[in-house]
């Protein structure tokens, strides 16, 4: 029998972000059965480690307690008090409170593996003149080199999605909104999708987001429709990914909700406006054939979604037809 291991894995961000590393964890646990995962990330995000054998969330307040380089010493502090075990460190986020972070564990003799984010190739590939459109090393790949620089070899691939709940209705989740802009479906063209797919009357559809503003505009959307209902601000994190785990299929921006829905292994129509599939962002076990998007010489204009159209006409989004997006869901279906 392996002698047991306990690792720190580090990954501070927004929950889409966050969401992507589960699956990665899940598949390295899956393998060796010897390992626990000390994960340390947002204080919000606990409910997306739940279920999962050997994986202990660690909340950090980084606007709080945490906060600054002395709240990070007090966050290695506790971490090292509470796990003396820990043997290496992951850092699957590279930013300056990460690197801090496992600098006070490295200057303890103890090893650390960094994700490499692949900023020159993503350069490449968002630059105005001279873009180089190809597909790039994806996220998930990049989480799974930094296990296997500390001798943690992944299981299979498909291993890391959490058990779904059967549901005999075709509900169908749509999250429209996105942290950008130019991420972001116009809200009329998606209301022409809504009516489209409630056009059948076996489908449901159930709408997620978050923050006022945005609940304001999906109960002012839901109310047009009958078998429409709003899922935003209703809910925890918990309740609403048990209720993502019996959608037949969701519809999801380049945002966190398609990594919520990969996580169960629901399959995802995703739709891409500034941003691509090529910058390595797809949701786990999601396939690129049902990406929603159109071809322009200008796309992908960023990585994040985060600058401004230079065209000023967000060609990206406002080209791409209602009628592509639900095609997609009906071949999925």
């Amino acid at each position: 029998m392996a002698k047991s291991r306990s690792i720190l894995a580090i990954r501070f961000s927004a929950m889409g972000d966050v969401a992507m590393t589960i699956p990665v964890m899940k598949e390295v646990l899956d393998a060796h059965p010897e390992l626990t995962i000390i994960f340390v990330t947002n204080k919000n995000w606990g409910p997306l480690c739940e279920g999962i054998p050997r994986l202990v969330f660690v909340p950090a307040d980084l606007k709080g307690v945490h906060k600054g380089v002395r709240g990070l010493y007090r966050l290695f502090s506790s971490i090292r008090k509470a796990f003396p075990e820990i043997s290496a460190v992951a850092d699957l986020h590279q930013v300056l409170r990460s690197r801090i972070l496992r600098t006070f564990f490295r200057l303890r003799g103890i090893p650390v593996a960094v994700i490499d984010k692949g900023r020159e190739g993503k350069k490449r590939l968002t630059q105005k003149e001279g873009k180089v459109l190809q597909p790039l090393t994806t996220t998930i790949e990049r989480y799974r080199q930094v296990f296997r620089e500390l001798g943690l070899e992944p299981g299979i691939a498909g291993s890391g999605t959490l058990p779904r709940q059967a549901s005999d209705k075709v509900r169908i989740g749509i999250a429209p909104f996105a942290t950008y802009k130019e991420k972001t479906y116009p809200i009329e063209k998606m209301e022409e999708v809504i009516r489209q797919l409630t056009a059948k009357e076996e489908v449901e559809v159930l709408l997620f987001g978050g923050g006022a503003q945005e609940v304001a505009q999906l109960n002012a959307l839901a109310a047009k429709f009958s078998r429409v209902q709003v899922m935003a601000g209703n809910f925890s994190l918990k309740e609403e990914l048990a209720i993502i785990s019996r959608l037949k299929l969701m519809v999801s921006m380049d945002s966190a909700n398609m990594h919520l829905a990969s996580l169960f292994g629901v399959p995802v129509v995703s739709v891409w406006g500034a941003t691509h599939p090529y910058a390595g962002f797809m949701g786990y076990g999601q396939k690129e054939e049902f990406a929603a998007q159109i071809d322009l010489y200008c796309r992908p204009c960023s990585v994040f979604g985060n600058k401004p159209c230079f065209r000023g006409d967000h060609a990206c989004m406002e080209q791409l037809s209602p009628e592509r997006i639900v095609e997609k869901i009906w071949m999925l279906i």
